[in-house]
């Protein structure tokens, strides 16, 4: 964590580049302490951005900040600390970020509560076999003895990310004792005891769970880590839940395994994303797509402003910062 600094009493200025993607609201004790307050629009002209960046000893950056290029940097010789109000720092933070000893966080623990909250409430729906019942309407009611329920479902989770420690923990918490599997080559299986859940390798993981809820990061390792092998081990009338990145699933083996009727899929990523028009993911009716909403959402937004600002305050006060991330983790990171 970030060790309490030298920081100056009033920082030259702090930058907010795009405001529309959380509110910014600092407290009057905060302001009176920053010497200026530049907001930024997310279509801002080059010109703009660099006479922002000038005096600029914190930036607040949200989804649509350009990539801290060291040409872009170079604008900026007074930054010092990157505030990110969204998730991931992959698409900003550039190599010159940390040659030049800028502190980065991001506000990704403030955007996976409301990740969670969904993710859990498509597992939910998934234990019902939701779109198979609904699909099925017109044609009569189910009878009882086709229906399915949440008790004693075994889900299994890929990737003990903060977002699936949380999936895990809301599970752990529910009355219908699930069963949950874990795959994650980073955790041990006294770790996985403690979250709640039972280690296993993927292959095991997919055969044996009723619904794969997806929640590693997207690296050269994960990408197509669900491909049609692993899928093919998921039980018939089981379900794939992906809120994590759309390419960890491969999209023609999933298409082929849904177009059969033997899974249903929830899918708020995808890959390509969006799917192009026509595509059979978005007409099948065992296949729910959303665009991109499992994150924080309308007024859910505000949380990220809320987290950046108190990194602000904390960064101002020479305190560690909650959400700092570092070169080191940034590779493994969503």
């Amino acid at each position: 964590m970030t060790a309490r600094a030298e920081h100056p009493e009033r920082p030259r200025a702090v930058c907010v580049m795009n405001p529309g993607t959380a509110e910014l609201v600092l407290p009057e004790d905060q302001r009176a302490r920053l010497s200026a307050l530049v907001r930024l629009a997310p279509d801002a002209s080059g010109a703009e951005l660099g006479a922002a960046l000038a005096d600029a000893e914190i930036l607040v950056s949200g989804w649509g900040c350009p990539r801290l290029t060291a040409d872009v940097l170079a604008e900026a010789p007074h930054l010092r600390a990157v505030m990110h109000a969204a998730g991931t720092v992959k698409p900003i933070v550039s190599e010159a970020v940390w040659e030049r000893g800028i502190v980065v966080s991001s506000a990704a623990d403030a955007n996976a509560g409301p990740v969670a909250s969904c993710t859990v409430a498509l597992i939910t729906l998934a234990a019902r076999r939701t779109l198979t019942m609904a699909a099925g309407y017109a044609d009569g009611w189910p009878d009882f003895a086709d229906r399915s329920g949440a008790d004693g479902l075994t889900v299994g989770i890929i990737g003990a990310s903060r977002i699936g420690r949380r999936v895990i923990a809301e599970l752990g918490r529910s009355d219908a004792g699930f069963q949950v599997l874990l795959s994650d080559p980073y955790v041990t299986d006294e770790e996985a005891r403690r979250l709640g859940a039972e280690r296993v390798e993927l292959a095991e993981l997919c055969a044996r769970s009723s619904v794969v809820s997806v929640h590693a990061p997207l690296l050269p390792g994960t990408t197509g880590l669900l491909d049609a092998t692993m899928l093919a081990l998921i039980p018939d009338g089981g379900a794939l839940v992906n809120t994590a990145r759309g390419a960890i699933v491969d999209t023609d083996a999933l298409t082929a395994e849904c177009a059969s009727g033997r899974l249903e899929a929830y899918l708020d990523v995808t890959s390509p994303e969006p799917l192009p028009p026509g595509h059979p993911l978005l007409s099948l009716p065992n296949v729910l797509v959303t665009p991109h909403i499992a994150g924080a959402q309308g007024s859910e937004v505000r949380r990220l402003g809320q987290y950046a600002v108190a990194e602000v305050a904390r960064w101002v006060a020479g305190e560690p910062l909650l959400g700092e991330v570092t070169r080191e983790a940034l590779p493994r990171l969503a």
